[in-house]
């Protein structure tokens, strides 16, 4: 787990939080304001939302384009319960909330970094790097 998760205001532009995600080299920023977290800001959000849409990044703002649905873990979890609900949520990137706080963040990077690479715990990260393209039919076990 992470736990110095880098953080950014919601109502910054979305070229200033991809700004952030290149100099700090991440692929997500948990949004925050004076209450809590309030969203979760991907590179698929913004090749989606932005990009693909057609939106200035100059001009359009962080709270437009991020997932404000977010899955929260928390800090006694085991990692297996942690890559379950991952998968099961379709979710690559899992804020972990301590008494409502934001205290880490668990990523399919941390989990392939945790995990030893036999057989089965590979194949699970190759399915959830992938989760985009698996059909709601299907089923991994973990």
């Amino acid at each position: 787990m992470i736990t110095n998760v880098v953080t950014v205001d919601k109502d910054m532009t979305v070229q200033s939080a991809a700004g952030t995600m290149n100099k700090k080299r991440i692929g997500c920023l948990v949004t925050v304001d004076r209450e809590g977290v309030k969203g979760i800001l991907t590179e698929r959000d913004m090749l989606i939302r932005v990009l693909e849409a057609g939106k200035d990044p100059k001009t359009t703002m962080v709270s437009d384009v991020m997932t404000q649905s977010i899955v929260f873990g928390n800090p006694s979890m085991q990692l297996v319960e942690a890559t379950h609900l991952m998968f099961q949520k379709g979710i690559k990137k899992l804020p972990i909330l301590e008494d409502n706080r934001l205290v880490g963040l668990v990523t399919l990077t941390d989990i392939a970094r945790a995990t030893s690479c036999d057989k089965k715990t590979i194949d699970l990260i190759e399915a959830l790097s992938n989760m985009h393209k698996i059909s709601s039919s299907q089923d991994i076990s973990i």
